[in-house]
């Protein structure tokens, strides 16, 4: 058996073992890479660690250290705060709140995960107390959080830009994040229209609060106009809500939403290392109040770290196994290099239903690289097409994101028949969701 195929079946198993055991991709794929590489390959250990990005490594820690003091100094709280109390009281927009303030959250360095288990319980317990229907409002959530999730200072953006640069692609870090947000508010509006959000266009909180009467004293309506934030929690069958009143903008809270600025416009328009950008902006800000954040490292995404580190890794063994060569020629061998792309984005879309949409990335566009180079079809188009298939389906109740909303439904439905109506519609978007966006993307650049 060549060292192709004992990458490949390597790779399956980790993802097979990632997925039915609670045990980190990433170590895994350190495990792989090392077997694979020294029994396989006959690569040095040295050799094997040279495959992991510094470059990337850096990036995850300063972006995610630079929202820990974020969400540390109440910068994050005021940002929801803020888009909440601009609603008005007009109950349609909430759910188009959510959605932009989760995608917001994601663009400026919030893991998926966790811009997900911050805005899922608010949004989830608006939709209970002003009946707006529990799945529109759990994945408008959940595809905030993949239209912001490709922006060039974001995980997902970061580590495609970074696979991208090491496979000699050219840069294309506005259109995967226009292309992703794009693809994301689409299917925003198709729910919106279909899960009764023409309904809601006629109603104010206002009007359903004067019905239901006030929740614990006062209504939450009353929170939106004055900027609070209502949260839901579910007890023993009653409903309560807790309040975080509008204290007015805090000189950290200015001086993070400053940094968030200057670190979008130094890497970008001086094209300067973003993970130095950021890290540096962290430790800035950490020195305005440094017992205030004197935890904040521990808050570092360091599983997605050892995640991505391990995976990276690995990738490099399937590349110097050439791996990625003998998939992309089978794929293109099916007798058009457009129809290899399909299947790639189908390949995409399953996997990540199921594991990381974090780790599947850094393997999933290496493997397109012989496409794009003898198949005519444009880096950017792929890479985008690609990157959409692989994290549209994290609505699946099987992905972190999926099972958040799952967490926390609203009083209004029964666990059950959410999960459910999730289900469907991952599998939804799983069967659709990829030929959709290869229709979009690469269909007519080729």
């Amino acid at each position: 058996m060549g060292p192709e195929w004992v990458s490949i079946i390597a790779l399956v198993a980790l993802f097979v073992i990632g997925t039915l055991l609670p045990i980190n991709m990433g170590a895994l794929a350190y495990v792989a890479a090392w077997l694979v590489g020294v029994y396989s390959l006959g690569l040095s250990e040295k050799e094997i660690l040279g495959g992991v990005s510094g470059d990337l490594i850096l990036t995850l820690i300063g972006v995610t250290y630079l929202f820990a003091i974020a969400k540390n100094n109440g910068t994050v709280d005021l940002i929801v705060r803020s888009a909440v109390k601009a609603v008005g009281g007009r109950v349609a927009l909430i759910p188009w709140v959510m959605f932009f303030v989760t995608a917001l959250l994601t663009a400026i360095g919030a893991a998926s995960p966790a811009a997900c288990a911050i805005i899922g319980p608010i949004a989830l317990g608006f939709a209970g107390r002003y009946k707006i229907n529990p799945l529109l409002m759990g994945m408008f959530v959940v595809h905030g959080a993949q239209g912001g999730g490709f922006s060039p200072i974001s995980i997902y953006g970061t580590i495609t830009n970074s696979v991208m640069k090491d496979n000699g692609l050219p840069s294309s870090e506005m259109t995967v994040f226009l292309a992703s947000l794009a693809v994301n508010v689409l299917m925003a509006v198709i729910l919106f229209l279909v899960l009764g959000g023409r309904r809601l266009m006629n109603q104010r909180a206002d009007d359903l609060d004067d019905v239901d009467g006030p929740m614990g004293g006062d209504s939450i309506s009353e929170d939106l106009h004055r900027g609070g934030v209502g949260v839901a929690t579910r007890g023993t069958g009653t409903m309560t809500a807790t309040r975080t009143q509008a204290l007015g903008v805090k000189r950290d809270q200015v001086l993070t939403l400053v940094a968030f600025t200057l670190v979008a416009l130094i890497a970008l328009a001086f094209d300067k290392n973003i993970g130095f950008v950021s890290i540096t902006a962290a430790v800035i800000l950490a020195m305005f109040a440094p017992t205030q954040h004197k935890d904040a490292i521990k808050q570092v995404a360091w599983p997605t770290v050892l995640l991505v580190a391990g995976v990276s890794t690995y990738a490099a063994v399937l590349t110097e196994a050439k791996a990625p060569e003998f998939v992309g020629n089978w794929a293109a061998g099916l007798g058009a290099a457009v129809i290899g792309a399909l299947v790639l984005c189908y390949v995409g879309g399953v996997v990540s239903a199921f594991a990381s949409s974090t780790a599947l990335l850094p393997v999933i566009i290496p493997i397109a690289v012989p496409l794009i180079a003898n198949g005519g079809i444009g880096a950017a188009a792929f890479v985008a097409a690609l990157a959409i298939s692989s994290t549209i389906v994290d609505v699946s109740p099987f992905s972190t994101n999926g099972a958040l909303m799952l967490a926390n439904r609203p009083d209004t439905i029964s666990e059950p028949v959410y999960y459910k109506q999730i289900l469907t519609y991952s599998v939804i978007v799983v069967v659709a969701g990829p030929l959709l966006v290869w229709a979009a993307l690469i269909l007519p650049g080729w």
